[in-house]
């Protein structure tokens, strides 16, 4: 029901199943045979999910997260940094010039990325904080994780 227009004659290609050896069954995949149009459709029904638990959940509801406890504000802009990263990942294998709004990834680098430097436009420091690329004042991280936990 997530997708704008739902299917009614096929299904959303997820899979379950472990992508290496010893892997997690628990792990969510598009199938790889439904092609580009099936992962968009588990993106977008992936997305819708996301939504619909956001605007259902009261603002005090509390979950776990390797990256902290967090609450419907952090689990969507948790969300919305892994859409807007690996769309840049794949605008970067498909050699496409791809940028996101710098409204949301201010609000989604504010609220998971505190210690990222506000001297840079917001795109540029998302990516820096997620370790795509250097800045001239930062070295590009090795390492990260958000800070997914409850603010007060």
């Amino acid at each position: 029901m997530a997708p704008a227009t739902p299917p009614v004659d096929d299904h959303v290609p997820y899979l379950f199943e472990p992508r290496r050896p010893g892997g997690p069954w628990n792990a969510v995949h598009a199938d790889r045979a439904a092609g580009p149009e099936g992962l968009l459709r588990v993106l977008e029904a992936s997305g819708g999910l996301l939504i619909s638990m956001v605007q259902t959940k009261p603002p005090e509801t509390r979950a776990f997260h390797v990256s902290g406890v967090s609450d419907p504000e952090g689990f969507a802009a948790m969300g919305i940094i892994e859409t807007l990263v690996h769309t840049y990942d794949l605008a970067q294998g498909l050699e496409l010039n791809w940028q996101p709004p710098a409204d949301l990834c201010a609000r989604v680098l504010a609220r998971l990325f505190p210690d990222a430097p506000e001297s840079t436009d917001p795109w540029t420091a998302l990516l820096w904080a997620t370790g795509r690329i250097e800045l001239p004042t930062h070295p590009q991280r090795s390492a990260w994780m958000w800070d997914g936990t409850v603010r007060e």
